[in-house]
Parts: C-alpha cells; sequence; structure tokens
C-alpha cells in the first residue's frame, strides 16, 4: 500500500490599498494577499499548515510580511 502525500500552497489576493511604501516612498498601490499551506493526502487539502500574510508595491515591485492583525486592519478598496 502506497500513500500520496505532500503540501500546496494557494495564494488569494485579499485586497488593494493605497499607502506609502516602505521601501521607495511613494503614493501607491499595495496588493495585499494570503499564502496558506496545506498538507494534502491524495491531492486533498486536509491540514493548514501555514498561513502567510504579505505587501507588494505596485510602483517598485517590493515585497514584504504582514502579521495577520496588520492584514485584517488595512481598509481594503
Amino acid at each position: 500500500m502506497f500513500f500520496i502525500f505532500g503540501l500546496r500552497t494557494k495564494v488569494d489576493r485579499s485586497g488593494v490599498v493605497t499607502q506609502v511604501c516602505r521601501n521607495c516612498g511613494n503614493r501607491a498601490a499595495q496588493v495585499i494577499t494570503r499564502r496558506a499551506t496545506k498538507f494534502t493526502l491524495f491531492f486533498i487539502p486536509l491540514i493548514p499548515v501555514r498561513t502567510r500574510y504579505a505587501q507588494q508595491c505596485t510602483f517598485c515591485g517590493a515585497q514584504y510580511e504582514v502579521s495577520r492583525a496588520e492584514a485584517e486592519r488595512l481598509p481594503v478598496g
């Protein structure tokens, strides 16, 4: 008997906010994304392993992680 298991990451775009970028200092749209990694068994996602939130500047392309509380606090438009 054999088992097929692994990890699968799903990326969801949570929204877009207009803020001053931490990297370039320009006021630009910032895309908020949520990356959820789950343990899979026979290609069925079962157990969430990790969830990360990121913010990416559309002007310079810099991307950095934000906390869950900060991602939920941002006014998504």
